[in-house]
């Protein structure tokens, strides 16, 4: 079995000679849970869809350093651009959304209020929560192989966030609808509407249709609000993206 070097995102120009101070949180873990030392082969990537070949120069407790040898343009992003309109949801549900969004190619995630929601976060709150967020898509392009780390942009309404689209395809997920992707021509770009727990409103599903989206039903049964987006978009990628029909 091959061991694989492990992959982490920096907030740093890579240039092949340069040296790149790891952040605390991936230094601790190199360092002190992988205890890898000097010489040991990592890989760095910038979020922006460079990724580098690197290689420990300094390895102590209070301070990791790579040096970059190899510099080249990422893989795994998807042809398909999907913006994830996700209701707020509680604690690890919403983690998990963001997640599996990640690692199944969406090109942008907006968390969004909606009427049956039951998160509202405002402040200092908000903030904490957005950069927590963030911080779990990047953990999943380092999991998946991602050089380009999708933005978690701030909460929306459902309102603001209609308003906002101009996708090629927009869809909303609405049980029991018997909508489908169809025939549609492989579009460029997808809005991707999921609402909370209790689903959306009507006047919310109104509002989606009157925004020119057409309804998406994912079969007779009742996924959870963090498991509608792994079934939606791998329907997505399936039908316009990259996964690979003859595999």
């Amino acid at each position: 079995m091959i061991k694989r070097s492990p992959r982490i995102h920096v907030a740093a120009d890579l240039c092949v000679g340069g040296d790149v101070v790891l952040p605390e949180g991936p230094a601790r873990h190199v360092a002190r849970v992988l205890r890898l030392g000097e010489g040991a082969a990592l890989r760095l990537f910038d979020g922006a869809g460079l990724e580098a070949r690197a290689v420990l120069v300094e390895a102590t407790r209070k301070r990791v350093v790579a040096r970059v040898e190899a510099v080249s343009s990422g893989a795994g992003e998807s042809p398909l651009g999907v913006h994830l309109g996700q209701a707020v949801s509680k604690g690890d549900r919403m983690d998990y959304a963001i997640q599996k969004a990640v690692e199944l190619g969406v090109a942008a995630i907006t968390p969004l209020y909606t009427e049956h929601g039951d998160v509202r976060l405002k402040g200092e709150r908000e903030a904490k929560k957005l950069a927590h967020w963030q911080a779990v898509a990047a953990s999943a392009c380092e999991q998946c192989g991602r050089a380009v780390v999708p933005p978690v942009h701030s909460p929306l309404t459902m309102a603001d966030w209609l308003a906002e689209r101009d996708e090629a395809l927009r869809l909303v997920l609405h049980p029991a609808t018997g909508g489908g992707l169809g025939g549609e021509s492989p579009p460029d770009s997808v809005a991707l509407l999921i609402g909370p727990e209790g689903g959306l409103a009507e006047p919310e599903v109104a509002a989606a249709r009157a925004a020119g989206f057409a309804p998406l039903s994912l079969g007779p049964r009742i996924l959870r609000t963090e498991t509608a987006p792994v079934v939606a978009l791998s329907l997505l990628q399936y039908r316009f993206g990259d996964f690979d029909k003859n595999d």
